[in-house]
Parts: structure tokens; C-alpha cells; sequence
């Protein structure tokens, strides 16, 4: 997105109802999961009731019914008094290879891509492929393509498929082909996991415990956010931080870190987009409190979306209700928060209804 902060916020300041809520303002920002393949109740009336900014999907919740279910709630979000014209973000990980949540494509893993004789060609081809996949399901945002560029073979990144390969300038030039292919067909990209996870032991899963990529910050800005300024040069609409902690710029993991996220990937890389969280339950997050308290940490941080992913709708309601108490409280940066909001609005005006 290519708006300045200044203008995204007067153009959600028109666009909002004066019956707009802290709540329902808050509610913008955070993503929610659900159990299995109908979503329940609960999550419903959370939806008719303005109180859900999007919607992750896992393989639990896939089966042939997905786009009318997907179009039930978009249909009770319309429905809801704090409908805003704009759909719900519904968003999944359609990496590829073996990172799937949908069946069909692309097929190939991002390795198989780097490998390929032309992989940026077949890049943009996966990335057209990703698009196809999703957008027929309802799905309008996909948290991919993963941008680390790998160190050794077999490391977290590289057991499963997920980087595209070991050089910065491969990646960056697959990243950019897919990400312009898939947001030309109208579903979102999110280039992940900044400032990069590509140099992360096979053992260093962040989704389940703390881990610390020690490098220095010559080495993880000429090597590892190399491939993020060719995401955003391309006009990528999402970022997805890390869980890691890089001791060369702060001891905060980098998506509860202001150095991170405010100065490195806004200020020095220019990101005007959206930011979203990884899993805000991951095990790396264990010394910052409950996943409630660490939505509000994150939001503190300047992160725009909270990605609340176990699986169960409580979850998104504790994070909304701590969120609501800490703008009440000015306990957030009302102003930061409400560009958030422009931003995430902003977005979403882009997408088919």
C-alpha cells in the first residue's frame, strides 16, 4: 500500500460511523480460529456482532463445503452493525509443497521452485496457482511466501521446503515474481518471517520455544531483510514478523519489538503496509505473560493484526477484550493503533467482496 500514514488515517476517519466503538475498532485487528470444519456458534454471534477482524483456516477446517461456509460469514459480517462494506480478511498458509492447508495448488515447495531451471518464471506461476486456489474458496489473504534465505541444508527452513534457497538474490527474486502474481489475481501476500528465519537450527521452532538467531546486523540486513526490500519494492500488502529474538538489534522477540518493527521495517525498509503477528500462543512467547496479555504487548510494539491461532474462539475474545481495556486505558498509543486501523481498512477495500 502506497498511502502515507496521515492520509490512511483521514481516510478511515471518513469512512467510520459515528457508532464505532473502542470494541469495535479493536475488533479490527485481531484474526481468530475455530475447531474443526463449521464454525461455532459462538464465533457467529462474535461475527453479527462486529467484534472479528478476519479468520485463519487450518486443515482441520477444510472440507468441500468451505466456500459456503466462508460465504455464511462473510454474509453474517455483513449482517453486523459495525459492517464497514469491506470483507472479512480470511486467510491460511498456501506456501506449497508440503505448507498447504488447501487442496490443489502449488503443488511444488519453494525449494523445488529455487531449483527449477527458471525460478522466477515458476515462481510467478505458483504464485498465480496460490491465488487460484484460494480465491475459489473464499480465501482472500495468504500468509506466504516465506522470505528466509537458508544457511545449512536440513535447517528449520530447509527440512520442509519453505525457503526458496541460500542466496539472498534467489529468494528476493522468487518472493517478488510470487507476490506480484498472486496479489494481481486479487488475494493478499504476506512476505514472512522478518528480519528472517533463515538462519534457524533444524530444532528451532519458535512455535515451541524461545529461539535466539545470534547473528550480527551487518550480516541479517545485507543477507536476511535483503529479499523483504524486494517484497515491499513489489508492493507486497503483509509482513509477518518473527517470534525469534536477534540480540544484534533488541532482546524483544521481533514482533514485540519497537526497534524491529517501527524502526527497521518501517523506517529504514519504508513498509507502509499491513503487519501481522505469527501465532501469538507460540511457545517462544512464554516469559511475556498470556496470549491476552501479549496481543496488547504486540500492539505496543506497532504490530497491525494479532494472529490468534489455537483453535479456539475464546482466544480472540480474551485478546479483543484486552486490547479494548488497554486503548480505554491509554495504555496503547491511540494515534498508532488508529493508523493500524487505516492501514488494515485500507487493505481490505482492495479485496472483492
Amino acid at each position: 500500500m502506497k498511502f502515507s500514514l496521515l492520509l490512511l488515517s483521514a481516510v478511515y476517519t471518513a469512512t467510520a460511523t459515528a457508532t464505532t466503538t473502542t470494541t469495535a475498532k479493536a475488533a479490527t485487528h485481531v484474526i481468530y480460529s475455530y475447531p474443526g470444519p463449521s464454525p461455532p456458534a459462538s464465533l457467529l454471534t462474535l461475527i453479527s456482532s462486529g467484534k472479528v477482524g478476519g479468520l485463519i483456516l487450518f486443515g482441520e477446517n477444510i472440507d468441500a463445503n468451505l466456500p459456503t461456509t466462508i460465504a455464511n460469514i462473510q454474509k453474517t459480517y455483513a449482517s453486523s452493525p459495525d459492517y464497514n462494506g469491506t470483507p472479512l480478511l480470511i486467510m491460511t498458509d498456501q506456501e506449497g509443497g508440503k505448507v498447504r492447508r488447501l487442496p490443489g495448488g502449488p503443488t511444488l515447495s519453494a525449494k523445488q521452485v529455487g531449483q527449477s531451471s527458471d525460478p522466477a518464471s515458476t515462481a510467478a506461476d505458483t504464485g498465480t496457482e496460490a491465488a487460484t486456489t484460494l480465491a475459489k474458496n473464499g480465501v482472500n489473504a495468504n500468509l506466504a511466501p516465506v522470505l528466509g534465505v537458508y544457511r545449512s541444508a536440513g535447517d528449520f527452513l530447509d527440512e520442509y521446503g519453505r525457503s526458496y534457497g541460500n542466496t539472498s538474490e534467489l529468494v528476493a527474486s522468487c518472493a517478488d515474481a510470487f507476490i506480484r502474481n498472486q496479489q494481481g489475481q486479487k488475494v493478499i501476500a504476506t512476505a514472512k518471517h522478518f528480519p528472517g528465519l533463515g538462519a534457524a537450527g533444524a530444532d528451532a521452532n519458535t512455535d515451541l520455544e524461545p529461539v535466539t538467531i545470534d547473528l550480527g546486523l551487518d550480516e541479517l540486513r545485507r543477507v536476511d531483510e535483503a529479499p523483504y526490500s524486494a517484497a515491499i519494492a513489489a508492493g507486497v500488502d503483509m509482513v509477518m514478523t518473527s517470534w525469534a529474538v536477534y540480540p544484534a538489534l533488541d532482546e524483544k522477540p521481533a514482533g514485540l519489538s519497537q526497534k524491529w518493527i517501527q524502526g527497521e521495517l518501517r523506517q529504514r525498509h519504508g513498509f507502509k503496509g499491513v503487519t501481522i503477528t505469527d501465532a501469538i500462543e507460540a511457545g517462544a512467547l512464554g516469559a511475556y505473560g498470556d496470549d491476552a496479555a501479549r496481543g496488547v504487548l504486540a500492539a505496543q510494539a506497532g504490530m497491525d493484526l494479532i494472529l490468534a491461532s489455537a483453535r479456539n474462539v475464546t482466544q480472540g475474545e480474551a485478546i479483543l477484550d484486552a486490547l479494548t481495556k488497554a486503548l480505554e486505558n491509554e495504555e496503547v498509543d491511540t494515534e498508532e493503533f488508529d493508523a493500524g486501523t487505516a492501514r488494515i481498512m485500507a487493505l481490505r477495500r482492495t479485496l472483492h467482496v
